[in-house]
């Protein structure tokens, strides 16, 4: 799962980053508003976390406009710690969420968690699957009980098709999910990383639709 992070204090995006990163997410940072209107206007994220205080342009502004533009993307606004009207202002713009800082990185992590199982329709955040179990809220991936050690980009994977369960991802659309905006995105590797998801995890749980792309099944 890919995510925006408008962010313009450089520890707190890199305290982000480094969380969400460990949880299998990609995380692209800006910090100012005129580049994170840009961005989220034109790379398919699934989340974007967004500070109302950035430079050059605020961040209300900048979600009225996504929204304007007909964005769909979840938002979650960090505000001041006095900035009640400021959450006001941001949930009247559109936002789906918001947290007031200073704040504990283990809640922004549920938060995060929670928009993106009510963004793909997902009510419990453990997805089982035969002897597959996946818990979304730590990574944690297990077959038959047993730990199964994922790479960064393994994870980034098999996440995206979990939270897409029951519909077929392009290889063009994974790597558009897996791949920061300024990373090598090759199409051609998520084969590869497919096929050690299958010597890790069996070779049922995600199917290929021949010249299409990749799912793992509802049902």
């Amino acid at each position: 799962m890919r995510i925006l992070l408008a962010e313009d204090e450089p520890q707190l995006c890199k305290q982000i980053k480094t969380l969400l990163n460990a949880e299998g997410r990609i995380v692209d940072v800006v910090n100012d508003g005129v580049e994170a209107h840009f961005l989220g206007s034109t790379e398919p994220y699934d989340m974007i976390i967004l500070d109302i205080g950035l430079p050059e342009r605020d961040g209300i502004s900048v979600l009225r406009q996504w929204r304007k533009e007909g964005l769909k993307t979840p938002v979650l606004i960090l505000t001041a710690r006095d900035g009640w009207s400021e959450r006001v202002d941001g949930l009247d713009a559109g936002a789906d969420d918001y947290m007031t800082k200073p704040f504990h990185m283990s809640e922004l992590a549920a938060r995060v968690r929670a928009i993106l199982r009510r963004q793909s329709g997902h009510v419990n955040p453990v997805f089982e699957k035969g002897d597959f179990v996946f818990d979304t809220r730590n990574g944690r991936v297990s077959i038959n009980g047993l730990p199964v050690d994922l790479t960064a980009q393994e994870l980034a994977v098999l996440s995206y098709l979990v939270y897409n369960t029951g519909r077929m991802i392009s290889r063009t659309e994974l790597s558009e999910h897996i791949y920061e905006y300024d990373g090598d995105r090759d199409s051609n590797t998520i084969a590869v990383f497919v096929t050690r998801l299958r010597k890790k995890l069996g070779p049922d749980l995600i199917t290929t639709v021949r010249g299409r792309g990749y799912m793992i099944d509802a049902a």
